[in-house]
């Protein structure tokens, strides 16, 4: 999930650009785009970086088991064909 301070810097960034006669409820305004960001990012399927690390090794070691494998698999296949 994306980190407070970013999205506090997000919608501050957003609160900044509405206009000034708007801006009186400055804090207010921030709050509520804090809160639409939340909903929408609590929508979406976002991992950690760190949990996207740890599952990329787990697929690179799936990956290489697998390949360890077919070529087994092959190699027992070629010992079949010779009986």
């Amino acid at each position: 999930m994306i980190d407070n301070k970013r999205l506090n810097e997000l919608s501050e960034r957003l609160a900044n650009a509405v206009p000034e006669s708007v801006k009186k409820t400055g804090d207010e305004i921030k709050q509520s785009f804090i809160k639409i960001l939340q909903t929408g990012f609590s929508k979406l399927d976002f991992v950690t970086r760190e949990e996207f690390d740890v599952q990329t090794k787990v697929l690179a070691r799936t990956r290489e088991k697998l390949t360890t494998l077919e070529k087994q698999l092959t190699e027992f296949e070629e010992k079949q064909k010779a009986y």
